[in-house]
C-alpha cells in the first residue's frame, strides 16, 4: 500500500538572520538559500524517505524552479508522473525568514499551486485504488481540497488534513470527510475560536472539532508535545528535548511520519509516537526537505533517545 500526497510544491527562498525583523525594520541576514519545499512536496519527500511508496499530485510552472522541485522529488524516490508542468504560470515560492532560535516567518506566493484543479483530481481518482492514505494541506484552492477529500472517502482512503497555512475557517462540509485533522496551536485556535496553549485547552478544541464530525484530532503543541483524541482514546505525548535549529517543516514531517506508520500497520498510538520522533529530528537541521530524516536515521534516533512521557486519559 502507498501514500498519495495531493497539494503544493514551492521553492523556498530562505534567509537566515540573528533574529526576525520587527515590522518596518531592516536587519542584516547571515545566509540565503533556495531549498525545495511546499507542504505537499515536503510531506511526499518525508514519507518516501521513511520507506513508503509515495506519489505526488500537484502542479509546477514551466521554469527552472519547477525543475528543481521535480528533481528533489525524484531524488527522494517520489513518483512524479502526476505532477503537472503548467506553461501559463510560475512555480510557487515561499519567502522564509529564520531566526537563530529556529523561529520563522513565511510568505507564500502560490503560483502554479493556485491552478490545481480538475486535472489533478483526475489523477487522484486514477491512483486512489492503489493507495491507503491521502495527505492534504491548504496551499492549493480550498474547494479542490474538499473535492479531493470526497474522492478519497469514496475510495476508502484515510484522509489526513494539515490545516495549514492557518485558515480563518473550513467549510462545515469538509470536516466529515477528514479522518485525522492535525492543526498546530495557531491553526486549532483559528478553527475553534479558542485560545490553545496547553493540553487542557487542546482537549477543549478537540472536543469542538469532534462535534463537527472529525473522527480523530491531533493538536501539535510545539515543544510541549502533542495532544490526540479519538472516539475511544485520549492521550498526550511530550516532545523530544532536541535543540531546534529550524522548525519550518516540522508539521510536514509529523504528518508524513504519521501516514507512513499507519501504512505500515502500526497502531494509532505507535504512529503518533513515530510522527513525534520524525518531527523532532526535522527541527535539528536547516531547510525543509534537506532536514527530513530517512528511516535509518529515525531508527538510530529512537534507539539512542529516551521515549517521551505518555499520559493516557
Amino acid at each position: 500500500m502507498s501514500i498519495l500526497v495531493f497539494g503544493s510544491l514551492n521553492l523556498d527562498l530562505v534567509v537566515q538572520a540573528p533574529r526576525l525583523p520587527l515590522p518596518g525594520e531592516t536587519i542584516l541576514g547571515d545566509r540565503f538559500e533556495q531549498i525545495p519545499g511546499g507542504k505537499g512536496a515536503n510531506q511526499a519527500v518525508a514519507a518516501a524517505r521513511l520507506g513508503v511508496p509515495t506519489r505526488m499530485i500537484g502542479r509546477v510552472g514551466k521554469d527552472d524552479l519547477g525543475q528543481q522541485l521535480l528533481q528533489s522529488l525524484q531524488q527522494a524516490q517520489v513518483e512524479i508522473a502526476a505532477v503537472q508542468i503548467d506553461p501559463t504560470t510560475a512555480t510557487g515560492i515561499a519567502a522564509i525568514a529564520v531566526g537563530s532560535q529556529g523561529e520563522n516567518q513565511i510568505i507564500v506566493v502560490p503560483g502554479a499551486n493556485g491552478q490545481v484543479g480538475a486535472t489533478e483530481l483526475g489523477y487522484l481518482e486514477r491512483f486512489s485504488s492503489t493507495a491507503q492514505v491521502l495527505l492534504l494541506q491548504l496551499e492549493i484552492p480550498l474547494a479542490i481540497v474538499e473535492q479531493a477529500a470526497a474522492i478519497a472517502r469514496q475510495a476508502n482512503l484515510s484522509v489526513i488534513l494539515d490545516p495549514a497555512p492557518a485558515p480563518a475557517g473550513l467549510p462545515e462540509s469538509l470536516y466529515p470527510l477528514i479522518d485525522i485533522l492535525t492543526p498546530n496551536q495557531t491553526e486549532a485556535a483559528q478553527l475553534t475560536g479558542l485560545a490553545v496553549t496547553d493540553k487542557e485547552t487542546a482537549e477543549a478544541a478537540a472536543h469542538q472539532l469532534h462535534q463537527r464530525q472529525v473522527h480523530t484530532v491531533v493538536i501539535k503543541l510545539g515543544e510541549q508535545g502533542v495532544y490526540c483524541s479519538t472516539p475511544t482514546q485520549k492521550f498526550f505525548l511530550s516532545a523530544y528535548p532536541v535543540k531546534a535549529i529550524d522548525t519550518v517543516a516540522a508539521g510536514d514531517a509529523f504528518n508524513a511520519g504519521l501516514a507512513a506508520a499507519l501504512c505500515q500497520g502500526q497502531s494509532f498510538l505507535a504512529a503518533v509516537q513515530q510522527a513525534n520522533a520524525v518531527a523532532a529530528l526535522s527541527v535539528t537541521q536547516r531547510g525543509a526537505q534537506p532536514a527530513l530524516p530517512t528511516f535509518k536515521q529515525l531508527q538510530a534516533f529512537l534507539a539512542a533517545t529516551p521515549p517521551p512521557t505518555l499520559h493516557q486519559y
